[in-house]
């Protein structure tokens, strides 16, 4: 199979405010953020057409059927918590019933052949102070690997390199030597007994999957367990020529291309 492939990205964008006080007087600001920067510039142009949702449309406009899911190749969850997709705003503010997304993606995947990938941060996997909440979920039922029921942040400052264990299947992480630029953290989880880990943290800052590949009814599914790009997946990493190949592949393969 050959052509374009479609990807939709949910999540990536946050609001900041800020309160300013000088002395007497104080006001607010407020900000709007995206993550998926890096990873748009560095897919552009390429076979890979990448469409980012961001968190706050993707309550209302995240996929709410199979037919809906069938548009899409591959789907990415990065920092978007699973309340984004089981709270529509009709269930959320008008008390209607609707469709469990979370469901409507395993389904996807088994049946129909998706692929799916989860990529860390604060609101992926379990989180921050466990407020992503994909423990125990259908998504976690076929992710590569299994997630914690407590706050699963590595933090690390200082900064680690990849090992890479597998160049995976289709070669994916071939020509990709060592060392790979630093990256600041990531979320812990355990890869599944099926599961294919390429790459890990090493042993001394725990020695968790950072890449891990599997297979899912008639789908193919992947957890990058660090971010896509800062804080934890900082600019020398962004803007190593192997960024760009890294997602290009990954994306192929979950396309089952």
């Amino acid at each position: 199979m050959t052509g374009i492939i479609k990807v939709l990205l949910a999540g990536e964008s946050w609001v900041s405010t800020a309160s300013h006080i000088k002395g007497f007087d104080q006001f607010s600001t407020v900000t709007y953020h995206t993550g998926a920067d890096a990873l748009e510039t560095a897919l552009s142009g390429t076979d890979i057409a990448l469409t980012v949702m961001p968190a706050h449309l993707a309550a209302r406009d995240f996929p709410q059927s199979m037919d809906a899911l069938a548009e899409w190749d591959v789907v990415v969850l990065s920092d978007l918590g699973a309340n984004t997709l089981l709270l529509h705003p009709d269930t959320w503010v008008a008390g209607k019933p609707t469709p469990n997304r979370l469901k409507l993606l395993r389904r996807w995947v088994e049946e129909q052949g998706g692929g799916l990938l989860m990529c860390g941060g604060y609101y992926s996997f379990q989180g921050i102070n466990g407020g992503a909440r994909y423990r125990a979920t259908p998504v976690e039922a076929v992710l590569p690997v299994s997630i914690h029921p407590f706050d699963d942040r590595v933090e690390v400052p200082e900064g680690f390199t990849a090992e890479v264990l597998d160049t995976g299947p289709d070669g994916m992480l071939d020509g990709l030597d060592a060392p790979w630029p630093l990256l600041l953290g990531l979320n812990e989880t355990v890869a599944k007994a099926d599961a294919r880990v390429l790459a890990r943290a090493p042993e001394e800052d725990g020695g968790h999957p950072l890449l891990a590949v599997g297979e899912a009814g008639r789908g193919r599914t992947a957890a990058w367990t660090s971010d896509i790009g800062p804080h934890w997946c900082p600019d020398p990493f962004c803007a190593w020529p192997g960024y760009p190949v890294l997602w290009r592949r990954l994306f192929t393969w979950l396309a089952g291309r």
